[in-house]
C-alpha cells in the first residue's frame, strides 16, 4: 500500500482526498502550514474530522508530527509546517519516506493576488520548487500537483482544452499555477520525475473555502446581507462539485503518467444568477443583491473541456448544480448550528 505525502490536507480539497485515502487503508501524511487567510478554526475543524486535535499555542513552524491516541485514522499523521521551510520539509520526507506525493498547498485566490503578491511567490513557486526538489532525491514515484482553471486566462475559445495556448495569465495567481506547470515539466524531462497536473475548475461541496463565490453567497444571504455580483451578473462558471473532483484526482493518483495535465471540471458552464437563485431556493431566502463591475484578474466563464481526461482517467463527473448545492447548503447549516 503506498505511503502517501499530501500537502494543504487541511485545506478544502485536502482534507476531503486525506478522508478518502484514509478510508482505503493508505498510510499519509498531512502537511499544512494553517495560515490565516480565511478562517483558520475551520481548518481546525476539518483537522478535527481527521482525528488531529492541535493545541491553539502550536508554533507556526513545526515538524513536529501528531497524532491524537483515539483517532480513528491510525493511519494518518500531521505535521504542520509550510513548504517554503525547506529544513523542516526535508525532515517529513525523511522521516515519512512516501511513495507518492500530492502537492494541494498553494496560497489561493484571484483577487488576494492583488493585494499580497509576495504570498504566492513564497508558498506557490519557492514552495513548489522544495516539493519538486525532494520528490526527486528521495526516489518518489509520483507527484500529482493541483494546478487551476486559471491558467486559461482570456482565452475566448470555449470550453477550454488542455492543448489551448495558456501563457497569457491575467493574475498573478495563474501565472504561479503556469509556472508549476512548468517547472513540473522540466523536472519530468531532466530526472525521469512522475508528474501529473490538475486543472480544477471552480469546486464547491461541504466544507468549501469562505472566500470562494457559493460561500460568500449563502453566508451572506442567511444573514440577509447584500451579495456581491461581479460583471453585473454576466458570468458563467464551470462549478465541479468536490467527490467529483476527489474521483478525478484519486485516478491521477492510481494512473501516475510520466509527464501530463488534466482539466478536472463538470463540462458544463452555469449562469452566476441561475447559481444565486438555486441558493435561495435552498435556503428559502431571498438575495439582495448588489451588481457591481468585473474585478482585476477576473474571467467572464469558464468551462472545462474534460474529453481527454474521460479518455485517460476514467473521469466522469456525476453531481449536477442543483443537488450539489443543497449538499452544501445542508453542509452550511448544520456546521454553523455546531459552531
Amino acid at each position: 500500500m503506498d505511503r502517501i505525502l499530501i500537502t494543504g490536507s487541511a485545506g478544502f480539497i485536502g482534507y476531503h482526498l486525506t478522508k478518502s485515502l484514509l478510508d482505503n487503508g493508505f498510510e499519509v501524511l498531512g502537511i499544512d502550514n494553517l495560515n490565516d487567510y480565511y478562517d483558520v478554526n475551520l481548518k481546525y475543524a476539518r483537522l478535527k474530522e481527521l482525528g488531529i486535535h492541535l493545541p491553539s499555542s502550536i508554533t507556526h513552524h513545526t515538524s513536529t508530527i501528531n497524532r491524537h491516541p483515539s483517532s480513528t485514522y491510525k493511519n494518518f499523521s500531521f505535521s504542520k509546517l509550510d513548504i517554503a521551510d525547506r529544513v523542516s520539509l526535508i525532515q517529513s520526507f525523511q522521516s515519512f519516506m512516501p511513495n507518492k506525493v500530492i502537492n494541494l498547498a498553494a496560497q489561493a485566490g484571484v483577487r488576494y493576488s492583488l493585494e499580497n503578491p509576495y504570498a504566492y511567490m513564497d508558498s506557490n513557486l519557492v514552495g513548489f520548487l522544495n516539493i519538486l526538489e525532494l520528490c526527486r532525491h528521495n526516489e518518489v514515484e509520483g507527484l500529482i500537483y493541483a494546478s487551476s482553471s486559471s491558467v486559461y486566462g482570456g482565452n475566448e475559445k470555449i470550453p477550454f482544452g488542455v492543448e489551448d495556448q495558456v501563457d497569457q495569465p491575467i493574475s498573478l495567481y495563474a501565472a504561479s499555477k503556469r509556472s508549476n506547470e512548468l517547472m513540473a515539466y522540466s523536472y519530468s524531462h531532466l530526472y525521469d520525475l512522475n508528474t501529473t497536473g490538475l486543472r480544477y475548475f471552480t469546486v464547491y461541496g461541504p466544507w468549501g473555502r469562505p472566500d470562494m463565490a457559493m460561500f460568500i453567497f449563502t453566508r451572506k444571504i442567511s444573514n440577509g446581507e447584500p451579495i456581491p455580483v461581479f460583471n453585473y451578473g454576466k458570468m458563467k462558471r464551470d462549478f465541479t462539485y468536490i467527490d467529483d473532483i476527489i474521483a478525478g484526482t484519486r485516478a491521477a493518483i492510481d494512473k501516475n503518467y510520466p509527464c501530463d495535465v488534466f482539466n478536472l471540471g463538470n463540462h458544463k458552464s452555469e449562469e452566476l444568477m441561475d447559481v444565486v437563485r438555486l441558493i435561495e431556493e435552498k435556503l428559502g431566502k431571498k438575495a439582495e443583491i448588489e451588481f457591481l463591475p468585473m474585478q482585476l484578474g477576473d474571467i467572464p466563464e469558464s468551462f472545462a473541456d474534460i474529453d481527454k481526461s474521460t479518455e485517460m482517467l476514467g473521469y466522469k463527473p456525476t453531481t449536477n448544480v442543483d443537488v450539489g448545492i443543497g449538499k452544501f447548503v445542508e453542509w452550511y447549516k448544520e456546521y454553523h448550528r455546531n459552531t
